[in-house]
């Protein structure tokens, strides 16, 4: 799909003829990539506000590799788009562009680059030739022309430039970083980002971002977000992935969906390409990511940073390579569990903690200094208003596949009452955790089981689990009975089956005929937590007879634990302390 038809107007040899507005100056945004369209798309409406003195209109550059979705994105912003072949035949007052890599016609109009993520960090392909080249700099002829200006976040950006590219002396303008500027504008939102992701109280949000190419997060070990959901209690967790849009271009959102495969079916937020990754940024509890911009922009807000990828690109002395030698790394050979947990340590964020000042320079300013370079290279006197305004990110929900079964290690314990049992329940989604050995020590009070909803499709987990869970959120104590009698004479496998009760509390059906109510723990998500609960206790051998009673659903020693007390109506005897 191309823009191929010359745009008439609001630019063209007639376009006086059709336009409503006068537009005295005429700002071409070339669009290439996705990533470096939507950079524009998201600063640029800010810094033009209510000023019908410039059109603004986008050309589309289809040379790119990762052009694919860019006249999506521009179709559905409603912007006005020509084919890039028609700039030759106009005179702009400027063009304006986050994507370095473009061959601009010969003219006398100036280029302002902005950076698509944290400029000037790394070294990327060129599309030139068959050799690297620094991320953000334009090609030589356009500085020698002394018609480019290159816009930095940092005044130790302009010293690299001049150092790798004499050329680009006098051609930087220190605008600072808009999106920083939203990012830390928006944080005391972050309770509302959080709600819309999903994530509850008590509950941490690990961000798993993927730059492009065969040194990413993605590119060295594609099943790491699966891994993660297979190893991080699901009750405790939420994984969200931030994959950068050349990944979607090059590969498409159908395969990535199928390499994401088995994290997705574990309740993976896969963050759509356009827009919505700052807010989940914001949202995060962890970042662990490689030497893409979002990981850098997670340090610099204060976010743990685990790296489980850093590819040797990044240029020395920058912001990103100091993140990649201070910031510790995973290692996919190891348990997962215990290094997540170790990145919130204090001591692990020490040695990158001044990311943000070697990134970023007076922050807050950049949207209005953005405002004051384009005005100027426009040949127009700014607006008399105050500075352009930096409004906070809206909430934005990413959807999720419904878990609907879980691999749940339950260990049974003793409280201090006598009629009191603990039992410390951990539930993995079973997508994630396939070819992982369960833990068992029935001596220990230890036992591992596979729980499914009757929602679950998968045919060989709903005919192998021992506990089946009541999809629909509450019923009647009538119609639970009803469905526990027909799931347990239509699953032979199923030893109990549990359904939430609309005035409260749960029924657990069992496969001897008992039924077994329990009453309290509201702050479970469901049945899944109390039934698998009675049905360890009923495999350690204790008595559950009568109503049993139970609380729980704090943490237990920090994160990664649920504690269910179950309450009986006869003493369950001595059981081994959980520990």
């Amino acid at each position: 799909m191309h823009a191929e038809r010359p745009l008439r107007v609001p630019v063209g040899p007639d376009a006086e003829r059709w336009r409503t507005f006068p537009g005295e100056r005429t700002l071409v945004v070339a669009a290439r990539t996705v990533v470096s369209t939507t950079r524009v798309l998201e600063c640029l409406p800010a810094v033009l506000r209510d000023d019908t003195r410039v059109s603004v209109v986008f050309a589309y550059d289809p040379t790119s590799a990762f052009n694919d979705g860019v006249l999506d994105l521009l179709h559905d912003s409603g912007c006005r788009v020509m084919p890039w072949t028609q700039l030759r035949d106009l005179s702009p007052d400027l063009v304006l562009t986050a994507s370095e890599n473009i061959d601009v016609p010969e003219g006398a109009y100036p280029v302002l680059v902005l950076p698509h993520g944290i400029g000037f960090q790394k070294y990327v392909p060129d599309s030139r030739a068959d050799r690297v080249r620094l991320s953000g700099l334009v090609p030589d002829a356009l500085l020698a022309a002394g018609r480019a200006w290159l816009a930095t976040s940092h005044p130790d950006q302009r010293t690299q430039l001049l150092a790798a590219h004499p050329e680009a002396a006098g051609r930087t303008l220190l605008l600072g970083d808009p999106c920083f500027d939203e990012l830390t504008a928006s944080a005391p939102l972050r309770p509302a980002y959080r709600a819309a992701l999903g994530v509850g109280a008590g509950q941490r949000l690990v961000v798993v971002s993927s730059t492009w190419g065969p040194t990413s997060l993605l590119g060295e070990a594609p099943g790491l977000p699966a891994r993660l959901l297979g190893a991080l209690p699901y009750d405790d967790y939420r994984v969200a992935a931030v994959v950068h849009p050349n990944v979607w271009a090059a590969h498409g959102s159908w395969q990535l969906r199928r390499h994401l495969a088995a994290a997705l079916d574990a309740g993976l937020l896969l963050v759509p390409p356009v827009h919505a990754w700052r807010s989940v940024l914001l949202a995060s509890d962890l970042v662990v990511g490689d030497h893409g911009s979002v990981t850098l922009y997670g340090a610099a807000l204060g976010r743990p940073v685990l790296l489980s990828a850093f590819g040797s690109d990044s240029v020395p002395g920058t912001a990103a390579e100091v993140l990649g030698r201070h910031a510790p790394r995973l290692d996919p050979g190891r348990e997962l569990r215990g290094q997540v947990e170790a990145a919130f340590e204090p001591a692990a964020r020490a040695g990158y903690a001044d990311v943000a000042d070697r990134a970023f320079s007076e922050p807050g300013r950049a949207l209005g200094r953005l405002r004051t370079a384009l005005y100027d290279l426009l040949r127009l006197p700014e607006p008399s208003s105050g500075p352009p305004p930096v409004r906070a990110l809206a909430p934005v929900g990413v959807p999720a596949e419904p878990v609907t079964s879980w691999r749940v290690r339950a260990r049974v314990g003793r409280d201090a009452g006598p009629s009191a049992v603990v039992v410390r329940v951990e539930r993995f989604p079973s997508a994630a955790t396939e070819g992982v050995p369960d833990a068992e020590s029935p001596a220990g009070g230890l036992f591992s089981l596979l729980a499914c909803t009757d929602a679950e499709r998968d045919l060989g987990i709903a005919e192998s689990a021992s506990v089946v869970l009541g999809a629909a959120p509450a019923v009647t104590a009538t119609a639970a009975l009803g469905w526990i009698g027909e799931t347990l004479a239509a699953r032979p496998g199923c030893l109990a089956a549990a359904a939430s009760l609309a005035a409260g509390g749960h029924l657990v059906g069992l496969r001897d005929g008992r039924i077994i109510e329990v009453t309290g723990g509201g702050s479970f998500p469901g049945p899944c937590l109390p039934a698998t609960a009675v049905y360890a206790c009923l495999r350690a051998g204790l008595p559950l007879e009568g109503p049993v009673s139970l609380r729980g659903g704090q943490a237990h020693d920090g994160v990664g634990s649920r504690d269910v007390v179950l309450r009986t109506a006869t003493a369950p005897g001595e059981v081994p302390d959980p520990g």
